[in-house]
């Protein structure tokens, strides 16, 4: 008697996407199938690209427009010259420029060594107060610090009668004024990244022989440079075009920075002059718009690594 031995059937595959379950030739997705999966994306993408470069395509028309008013430019680049650009020689623009560079370029530096040593000592050291400290900086960032600004004033007005270079119309005061208003954002954005650091490191150093100080300049600071830089580029950025506080606390032409500046040039409603103000403004976003080039690489790894670990 001959035994009989049966095969198990392999199930069917599943046809690939696209194709039917034959074999044959793929479907044809149909063009409203394709907008619904697909396309609808694409076209959200354009509106909100169209929106945002809009208004950048508008200034730089007006910037190239022979006229000094804004009604001119209402049809695109339909005269290009460039007399706004060269009228800004006559003008304080480029002195506005480098005290808004100095101001920003300052302002930077001094916000990353102090937020960088504050999250330092908040992610590596215990102390009493440790957590009332993180939690009063989480408060104190919530707060704009634009809201403070006649306190500011009279503080200020006070202060210049003892010490005069932190008083009114001076550079060293704003700076000052903007270092004290970023120092809560920026100690709890860089407290979460130094986190992400493992500590095995600072204990490895301090068997070397490595002090609390050496560990920091030379181990740390190395392995948090992405948040650095992002909090660098953030600060330029704030306090490049900030107006309310330099309206305010700035009150020498020559002291002015480039916000302040530009917004003299059409305050006047009889004596505005568009043009002039619109070429100010392309030109004052180049240092800006290269610095956020070249700094692009840490952003995205800056701004994420922070959150994985708190």
């Amino acid at each position: 008697m001959t035994a009989t031995t049966l095969t198990p059937a392999s199930p069917t595959p599943d046809p690939a996407p696209g194709r039917t379950a034959g074999g044959g030739a793929p479907r044809r997705r149909t063009a409203r199938r394709w907008f619904t999966d697909v396309g609808w994306r694409h076209v959200v993408g354009v509106v909100f690209v169209v929106y945002a470069v809009f208004p950048i395509v508008y200034v730089l028309s007006a910037s190239l427009s022979d006229g000094g008013t804004l009604t001119g430019s209402n049809q695109l680049f339909r005269t290009v010259t460039t007399e706004n650009y060269a009228a800004l020689a006559d003008t304080r623009f480029w002195t506005w420029a480098a005290n808004s560079v100095q101001i920003a370029v300052v302002t930077a530096v001094g916000t990353v060594l102090m937020g960088a040593a504050a999250a330092y000592a908040f992610s590596r050291f215990r102390f009493t107060g440790r957590r009332a400290g993180l939690t009063t900086l989480l408060v104190v960032q919530m707060f704009p610090q634009m809201l403070a600004f006649v306190a500011i004033f009279l503080l200020l007005i006070n202060l210049g009668q003892v010490v005069p270079a932190l008083g009114l119309n001076s550079k060293t005061a704003l700076i000052c004024v903007y270092l004290g208003g970023a120092l809560g954002v920026n100690t709890f954005l860089m407290y979460g990244f130094f986190n992400t650091v493992p500590r095995e490191l600072d204990e490895a150093a301090k068997i070397d022989g490595a002090t609390h100080s050496q560990v920091y300049w030379t181990i740390i600071l190395r392995l948090v440079t992405p948040i650095l830089a992002v909090v660098a580029l953030l600060s330029i950025i704030a306090s490049f075009g900030e107006f309310v506080i330099a309206r305010v606390l700035l009150q020498s032409e020559s002291n002015w920075t480039l916000a302040v500046g530009l917004y003299s040039w059409v305050s006047s409603l009889l004596e505005a002059n568009w043009g002039l103000f619109a070429a100010g403004a392309v030109i004052s976003t180049v240092p800006v718009l290269a610095l956020f080039l070249f700094l692009q690489k840490y952003i995205v790894g800056g701004l994420t690594a922070g959150s994985v670990k708190g």
